[in-house]
């Protein structure tokens, strides 16, 4: 049976797969209320595990050294706790291929030197279709692994019409997703990259 992670980790672990991002932007990564996700990052701020800041037009919360150990802590002991260790690693070192497949052909889209836009399609695809059972293998488990493959698809559908959603930034573009599914593997099973 999957597991439902607390919200309070949720919120802390969103703010580390995004880096720097706003309170909607985090609630939204788990699908988590709005108000109840703004509670928990004013709770993590007042424990010194986030800390918010902003510059020009951009405001949005990063995680503290603190903050980044307590996740860890929540995670390690979420996954000993559901008896997934074994399932997430499995899936990490199935990613690893796929990841080296994955920084090749998003590095070569992004210096231009790919072998052309059908090539990328197709090649974004079948990372896609790897995806489809490592997630459905992780969300055997832990539920907060869900949607990783979904986002990507729509992702690669949408650039279709407008290649930002490859390796575009300001978008949930294929990159930043596969970026995050990474960063939700290793920590997860407290890795470095």
């Amino acid at each position: 049976m999957t597991h439902g992670s607390p919200t309070d980790l949720l919120v802390l672990h969103a703010v580390r797969l995004k880096g720097f991002a706003g309170t909607d932007a985090l609630a939204a990564r788990f699908d988590l209320d709005g108000h109840q996700t703004r509670e928990e990052l004013l709770d993590a701020e007042a424990s010194g595990w986030v800390t918010r800041s902003a510059f020009a037009d951009l405001a949005g919360w990063t995680l503290t050294g603190a903050g980044r150990a307590r996740n860890e802590t929540q995670l390690r002991e979420e996954l000993d706790r559901v008896g997934a260790r074994r399932t997430v690693l499995a899936v990490h070192d199935e990613f690893l291929p796929l990841n080296t497949r994955a920084s090749a052909i998003l590095t070569a889209w992004q210096l231009g030197s790919g072998n052309g836009v059908r090539r990328l399609f197709r090649e974004l695809g079948d990372l896609a279709d790897g995806l489809r059972p490592l997630e459905e293998s992780l969300t055997g488990h832990l539920s907060r692994f869900a949607g990783y493959h979904a986002r990507f698809t729509r992702a690669l559908a949408r650039a279709v019409d407008d290649p930002a959603w490859i390796t575009g930034i300001t978008v949930d573009s294929c990159h930043r997703i596969w970026f995050e599914f990474h960063e939700d593997l290793v920590a997860t099973l407290n890795l470095t990259r």
